[in-house]
């Protein structure tokens, strides 16, 4: 077939077809041929994306937050919500629309307010100060590399750029900080007595009653849809490498990730910046490199700190002389980072010309680089290793389950006696999971029962994708049975209707009775001679603020729905559903505004910046609206 094809492509025909493969490999890459390009993304706004793993790691860390929030109420099925999830990527979305808008604007951080964000963090200060051993520590807890967090946070105070310009236009007048603390510290005389929960005039329900009931309700008494699995599963914890690494293996990661254990060359250095403004006219640019080179002229170990409190437009350093600490390479700006590392301890340079502006930089101190010995880090080494060896081989079983699986869609058995695993099965479960979780732990587990009763496992009758119970433990799952939602026979539920029945009659009857006892009121009965005739207890509080423990709540938020008692004075009167049929009365007699005399300076002043954060929120969410408006904004369901 090949001497065939070799002999008839010669002459030109074969020069042109070569000639446009040639052109469409070089135009396009050979590799276009054999790969194709696999979407990630989970939204894509305008040419910006939010990416799965971006998505994720942000569900990741606000689970982590809540569950060290709530502890023992913490409730992991909130996360696995489509409104849960469709929240987390609207905020990202939003995100990406103002980091849109910055470019487009040309704002931007400055990489002084980028490091006066990392130095004021406390998680990297000792006694106050940012400390660089502290700085290194904390980042490589958490798997972070300097560059890796200077990203991130640059992006959060990226996004917040104009949300906090739009905060800062925003203006809150001290009349309307009066009318909001006149309404919310508002005081009602209120007297309310509750109703005893009546008889039913008519306490007999009938088969025909119950039935009819049963029929209208039908929904409400159903037992629920069920399922069973087969499962097979992939832990780490039963896997175990085929051998222990060896000295020599250690070595060699020593070796190639030696730089993981040196102590990086650090140097004490202090600043003067002189601001260049943005958009500079030459005659700036020169009147600010002829102040930067007077005062590096001037300035020497002496007088430096007297001089960067003096001249310093470096606010973040200004106030301590001008001290920045110790400085990795790689942290400042490139100029900066350039001229810091040529210098020798005790000297001070000539104006650094950077993005911000003159630096004139003081080299107080140097400190070596150090490197741990094989022998001190050996036993971290093997840990590593260890760990390493263990992934490797769960991740080759989860994905060969994956595969096998994927390969026999309609059956576990394949994959189960290939990786020689044991096929577990589940009792039947409803979509709300197992009675007993706790013998059942895996049916605890939202992703387990989302897949269970997923078209794909439940109708059409597949293995479910891998489903990750934990870092190195997976399950696949297929329905053993199914059981649909059924009618609970009349018989079973026969008492709770008829008693519900009952429960309806009598909130009717206290409703009415307190529906009734209002209009009375209204026109002009004494609340005191109709509580007493219905043999209740009034109960009086005055200056009742919304706030309030001795009031029943239901009574409280009715106490400040009703209207303002009439000019003359005269109470209004409304009635309140409280619970298992009982209604109160109530009665507003009098209200009083907020006492404003009572409120700090300080007070004010919070509820100022906590009515401008919202307020900036408010017009903050409305620009996003409009950003979003105008820019296509592309979602993919599937990989939420």
């Amino acid at each position: 077939m090949l001497q065939s094809l070799r002999d008839k492509m010669h002459g030109w025909p074969a020069i042109v077809v070569l000639g446009v493969a040639v052109f469409a490999m070089s135009f396009f890459g050979i590799e276009g041929y054999f790969s194709s390009h696999i979407e990630t993304f989970v939204a894509k706004v305008g040419k910006r994306e939010v990416d799965q793993q971006k998505f994720q790691d942000t569900i990741n860390r606000i689970r982590q937050q809540q569950r060290a929030q709530l502890g023992d109420q913490f409730d992991p099925s909130v996360f696995e919500k489509p409104e849960f999830k469709q929240q987390i990527l609207d905020e990202l979305i939003g995100q990406q629309l103002l980091l849109q808008a910055n470019e487009d604007l040309g704002m931007r951080v400055s990489n002084q307010a980028l490091r006066d964000a990392i130095a004021s963090n406390p998680m990297f200060q000792v006694d106050g100060k940012f400390n660089a051993d502290m700085y290194r520590a904390q980042l490589a807890s958490s798997g972070m590399t300097p560059d890796m967090y200077q990203q991130s946070v640059g992006t959060s105070l990226e996004s917040q750029l104009l949300p906090d310009a739009i905060s800062g236009s925003t203006i809150v007048t001290p009349v309307e900080i009066d009318r909001y603390l006149d309404v919310k510290l508002q005081r009602r005389d209120i007297r309310y007595f509750v109703l005893p929960r009546p008889t039913p005039s008519d306490s007999q329900v009938t088969d025909a009653q119950v039935q009819d009931y049963y029929k209208a309700h039908q929904s409400d008494f159903m037992n629920a849809e069920q399922v069973s699995l087969k499962y097979i599963e992939v832990n780490g914890a039963d896997l175990k490498p085929e051998a222990q690494p060896t000295d020599e293996d250690l070595q060699k990661r020593y070796q190639s990730e030696l730089s993981r254990f040196g102590m990086p060359e650090e140097r004490e250095v202090s600043h003067i910046l002189v601001n260049v403004p943005k958009n500079a006219t030459p005659a700036q640019q020169k009147a600010a490199l002829d102040k930067a080179d007077k005062i590096a002229s001037e300035a020497n170990a002496a007088n430096f700190a007297k001089l960067a409190q003096q001249d310093s437009d470096d606010l973040g350093s200004k106030l301590q002389g001008g001290d920045l600490g110790w400085l990795q390479k790689g942290v400042t700006n490139a100029a900066f980072d350039s001229a810091m590392f040529s210098m020798q301890k005790g000297q001070i340079s000539k104006p650094v010309l950077s993005d911000e502006g003159y630096h004139i930089i003081f080299l107080r101190d140097v400190r070596s680089g150090q490197t741990k010995s094989f022998a001190e880090v050996r036993d971290q080494l093997l840990k590593e290793a260890t760990s390493s060896d263990s992934d490797r081989v769960y991740n080759e079983a989860a994905g060969k389950m994956t595969d096998l699986t994927s390969q026999n869609p309609g059956s576990l058995d394949p994959a189960a006696q290939a990786l020689k695993l044991q096929v577990k099965e589940t009792p039947l479960f409803s979509r709300a999971g197992a009675q007993d979780a706790a013998a059942n732990p895996i049916l605890a587990n939202p992703k387990v029962i989302a897949a269970a009763f997923s078209n794909d496992v439940l109708t059409a009758g597949n293995n479910s994708a891998l489903i990750n119970l934990g870092k190195t433990d997976s399950i696949i799952a297929r329905v053993d049975k199914h059981v649909p939602a059924s009618p609970k026979p009349i018989a079973e539920v026969h008492d709770a209707i008829v008693q519900k029945l009952l429960d309806e009659r009598i909130a009717e009857a206290a409703h009415q009775k307190a529906d009734v006892l209002v209009q009375r009121l209204s026109k002009g009965e004494d609340l005191v001679e109709v509580a007493k005739a219905e043999h209740a207890d009034l109960q009086t509080v005055n200056q009742v603020q919304r706030v309030q423990q001795n009031v029943p709540q239901p009574v409280l938020m009715q106490a400040f729905k009703t209207p303002h008692p009439a000019a003359d004075g005269k109470s209004q009167f409304a009635d309140v559903e409280l619970d298992h049929g009982t209604y109160a009365v109530l009665a507003v007699d009098k209200v009083q505004g907020g006492d404003l005399s009572k409120m700090t300076a300080d007070d004010r002043q919070q509820l100022y910046r906590q009515m401008m954060q919202a307020y900036g929120g408010v017009e903050t969410q409305g620009f996003i609206d409009m950003l979003k408006a105008g820019t296509k904004v592309e979602i993919a369901k599937d990989r939420m």
